[in-house]
């Protein structure tokens, strides 16, 4: 592999760190990350200087989460187009790294096809480089306008379906800045009931087996001064049976043209309970989340992870480096694992999808292509 990573690691002093930005070095351009697998015990950077370096930040969760793993891929064929690369080549590599998140097709196709349109143009061929970063940085900034968006709506449709008091939401994996060119999806709306002083408690999964709430969510909500507490995922069942959750606050990988929602195995127990106990179950994901050519939620290809994440506990989180094998084992040698990254939950279990575009209740294939042809209103009845 090429110049895997640049030799500069830098740790980052404590305060706002971005999950990833474009620099401009003397040696070139490189696109520079929060390493998320070294969260919450160190902040630490790293710098790709090229595509394949990038593609294993990619496979290996450094940088992950379906909105951001869209800039990252649109930044990704910058950075091939500016530095001289086979930019074709590049975009291929990057749209195969994570096959589940609909996002980083996006972000890659979108980049490539302003690289494209600027090579087919006479008067600004010469300028395809800098037409491919101008699109990646266009998406950058519509992210994050659509995070706060996402949260406005949000925190209203929480109102709605919570009068009378404070919330106590329920998240898993982690859906906040980390995820997100703003304030991320699901863990945005948290933020913005925070800030209005309506969020009583928020309730963090683990997120097994690679603990995205416990080390990257709880990381975020005490930066944030949030109310937070976290438990294992199995025993939410037990928040809801004590009454203790008002609602389910979930981000998205995909969501089929049904409505079939994709996100971090374990999110479809949770809709299974929510609607056992009658708790609301949202959805908070980006327009670009949407994926209308793929029709079902059983068409949803779900990425199939190594099983020694599972039968292996690492120090640094599986994928961050670490081989098979070298860590403290959890199950007998040989054990044979089921380590999807995904589960898929259908439409019916979904009380509503909130985009920036506006909200879907009840989710349904019309609703969503409605929602995707442009800015609306709440679609559909009263969510209730």
């Amino acid at each position: 592999m090429a110049d895997q990573f640049a030799a500069s690691m830098a740790s980052v002093e404590p305060g706002s760190v971005p999950s990833l930005r474009w620099e401009e070095r003397p040696e070139g351009p490189v696109l520079v990350l929060l390493d998320q697998r070294r969260l919450p015990a160190e902040e630490v950077e790293l710098v790709c200087t090229d595509v394949p370096a990038l593609v294993d930040a990619v496979r290996t969760l450094a940088v992950r989460g379906a909105p951001l793993l869209g800039i990252a891929g649109a930044y990704g064929v910058a950075l091939a187009a500016v530095r001289g690369f086979d930019v074709a080549e590049a975009a291929e590599l990057l749209a195969h790294a994570r096959p589940t998140a609909v996002n980083l097709a996006y972000g890659v196709q979108r980049a490539r096809a302003a690289y494209e349109k600027a090579l087919r143009d006479p008067l600004g061929s010469g300028q395809a480089a800098a037409a491919t970063l101008a699109e990646a940085r266009a998406l950058h900034r519509e992210d994050a306008e659509a995070s706060a968006r996402m949260a406005e709506r949000g925190l209203a449709l929480l109102a709605e379906l919570v009068p009378g008091g404070g919330f106590r939401v329920l998240t898993h994996c982690n859906t906040g800045a980390l995820v997100s060119g703003g304030e991320g999806t699901a863990f945005a709306v948290a933020g913005a009931a925070h800030r209005a002083g309506r969020l009583r408690r928020l309730w963090v999964d683990e997120t097994r087996p690679l603990l995205q709430g416990a080390r990257l969510t709880a990381y975020e909500a005490a930066r944030a001064g949030m109310a937070y507490t976290l438990l294992t995922d199995n025993a939410a069942g037990s928040l809801f049976a004590s009454g203790e959750v008002d609602a389910v606050l979930i981000g998205a990988d995909r969501i089929a043209a049904d409505g079939s929602v994709a996100n971090k195995v374990g999110s479809y127990p949770l809709a299974v309970l929510a609607r056992y106990h009658h708790v609301p179950f949202v959805v908070v994901a980006p327009v670009s989340t949407v994926d209308l050519s793929t029709p079902t939620g059983s068409a949803i290809e779900v990425e199939q992870r190594a099983g020694h994440e599972v039968t292996e506990f690492t120090v640094v989180p599986p994928g961050a480096g670490a081989e098979p094998g070298t860590g403290v084992p959890v199950a007998p040698l040989g054990a044979q694992a089921y380590n999807p990254a995904f589960d898929v939950t259908p439409p019916e279990l979904v009380t509503a999808i909130v985009t920036e575009n506006g909200v879907v209740s009840p989710v349904t294939r019309a609703g969503l292509a409605e929602l995707c042809a442009g800015p609306q209103q709440a679609s559909g009845s009263e969510p209730g």
